[in-house]
């Protein structure tokens, strides 16, 4: 018997009801995740000196985070509400220069070909086989780079990714222009005013914060093997709950690989219908990112 066939089989009921989208839960999770993010940021502000770089690393966490709520909005499922995914994203994709229209395209091409070398848009980027190459990923210089260079071919209408359709090539292309001009607008706001607000509240708490989102992202698929099943292709990690809480549950990201039309808020429960179908799990980030550094160490470590 397969493994496949070992594991368990929820009926269509129970998969539909789990599906169900709402707007209560998403809600309250934005509503608490924005208002973590004002306290980190009232802190930032309340502390003396240069002592305001400590809060503000727990405050650029906070921000870069704001990556779950983006990643459920591109798949729709955060709110049932149209508007509400579109505004969330928009914000969130603000934040982290992330722009959610060619995210979704990107990501939507991730779980088609997850771990496919070929066709597999996140396997562009390689994972690290040095240690050297490990803290460059984890150091976050890397996704800045790729990231603000990836937004300004755009702008300049240059948009060959394999994911894009025209019809997506040219909404890419709009909203990257879009997006320059708004940062364009704060960037002049802020020397019209003298004001370093920006550079205190936002941009130097997500360089800060940005390689704690690195290593929680590597421990997804990083060393999983190039197979078609999703249970198998890729990992899910057991956290404490104050880390499922801000990654908005994707921790149990087997789970959402396997059946990403179940919202967040579901997950847990979907993960315990399911109990035991994981092929790789990770008893914690602090284990798995041990791991991986021994294998980098031994050179065992693989790109994909």
């Amino acid at each position: 018997m397969t493994e496949l066939q070992h594991r368990p089989r929820p009926d269509a009921a129970r998969l539909k009801a789990l599906s169900e989208r709402r707007d209560g839960p998403g809600v309250r999770r934005i509503l608490t995740h924005l208002g973590l993010a004002a306290m980190t940021g009232a802190a930032v502000l309340a502390a003396p000196g240069a002592w305001w770089l400590l809060p503000a690393v727990a405050h650029g966490i906070v921000l870069v985070f704001l990556f779950a709520p983006l990643h459920e909005t591109v798949h729709r499922t955060a709110f049932r509400t149209g508007w509400l995914n579109r505004v969330v994203g928009d914000v969130a994709g603000f934040v982290l220069v992330l722009p959610p229209r060619w995210f979704a395209a990107f990501h939507f091409a991730h779980h088609r070909f997850t771990q496919d070398p070929e066709r597999d848009p996140e396997l562009a980027t390689p994972k690290p086989t040095t240690l050297v190459g490990y803290a460059w990923i984890v150091s976050g210089i890397e996704y800045w780079f790729r990231t603000v260079r990836g937004l300004l071919r755009r702008a300049r209408g240059i948009a060959p990714d394999a994911f894009l359709d025209d019809r997506l090539r040219r909404r890419s292309i709009a909203e990257a222009r879009a997006y320059l001009a708004l940062y364009g607008v704060l960037a002049a706001g802020s020397v019209a005013l003298g004001s370093d607000l920006a550079l205190r509240l936002w941009v130097v708490p997500v360089l800060l914060g940005q390689p704690f989102l690195r290593l929680y992202l590597l421990s997804e698929h990083w060393g999983c093997p190039t197979v078609r099943d999703y249970w198998a292709n890729t990992r899910s990690t057991v956290s404490l709950a104050p880390v499922r809480w801000i990654a908005w549950n994707m921790p149990n990201h087997a789970e959402h690989h396997a059946n990403p039309a179940i919202p967040f808020h579901a997950l847990p429960a979907y993960a315990e219908l399911m109990k035991g179908a994981r092929v790789h799990e990770s008893p914690g980030y602090a284990p798995f990112h041990a791991g991986r550094i021994a294998d980098l160490a031994a050179g065992r470590a693989g790109p994909v």
